[in-house]
């Protein structure tokens, strides 16, 4: 890395939702990844915990969340409503987050359980929910416009539907996706993502995991400059993540 590259003192801010509640597939390794990458960029994350009952901090540069089971989704929905004003608004705004299979289907309209349960969503997504007996489940593959392979793990019964609004994430290759049906994998708005893949997701995708750096930082200060991080490893992982069976 090119330490002459670095900024002096530039700040941000990492909130990761309910992570007591919705982290259950090694989701905290995104929020890691994130971390550790700004810090090779050469600038200074400070990540802060939102669970149930806290309060949202001043300033949020960037959003991250994970996935739970339905009655992880339970607990925190009416807490996540009395933030969705918040959460709607910085995602008008531009304020990247990643929101990762149970949160992903709490950012749509709702989660209808397969038990007939409804769980309301708050709308950032047009998306809706069905639980099914059927589970999908094993190595992921699909192809993004804008960050090319995104490799992951999926471990999901809930089928999401994209509404006329919605944008894919990515095209099914391999797995399941959405819904098993239309071939498509999470969605993205402005520069909010949902996805289904776990994994943890950012490792193996350094150029997802830049680009939501690119976006906060941008944001916040008006241009990014990276520095040149040595992905071998990411890229070795990569490659045995794409030999692996489904």
């Amino acid at each position: 890395m090119n330490k002459q590259n670095q900024p002096k003192s530039k700040s941000f801010t990492i909130v990761q939702l309910y992570p007591n509640d919705m982290n259950i597939y090694g989701d905290w390794g995104n929020t890691l990844t994130l971390k550790r990458r700004a810090e090779w960029h050469g600038y200074h994350p400070t990540v802060i915990d939102y669970n149930v009952g806290d309060t949202l901090p001043a300033e949020i540069d960037l959003v991250v969340g994970g996935g739970g089971q339905d009655s992880g989704q339970t607990r925190v929905m009416h807490d996540l409503h009395q933030i969705a004003s918040n959460l709607n608004a910085l995602s008008k705004d531009g304020v990247p987050m990643l929101m990762i299979c149970g949160m992903y289907q709490l950012f749509g309209h709702f989660f209808k359980t397969k038990d007939g349960q409804i769980i309301d969503g708050i709308g950032i997504f047009d998306i809706e929910t069905h639980g099914s007996n059927q589970r999908l489940i094993g190595n992921s593959l699909a192809h993004s416009p804008i960050f090319g392979d995104i490799i992951g793990y999926e471990n999901h019964s809930g089928l999401t539907y994209l509404g006329e609004k919605a944008k894919p994430l990515a095209n099914v290759k391999k797995g399941a996706g959405n819904n098993g049906q239309d071939q498509t994998e999470g969605v993205i708005y402005r520069n909010t993502i949902g996805t289904y893949l776990h994994g943890s997701l950012l490792p193996k995708n350094p150029l997802l995991a830049d680009w939501l750096l690119e976006k906060a930082i941008t944001r916040k200060y008006g241009d990014f400059k990276p520095n040149v991080i040595d992905d071998h490893l990411a890229n070795e992982a990569r490659q045995v993540a794409f030999a692996r069976p489904r």
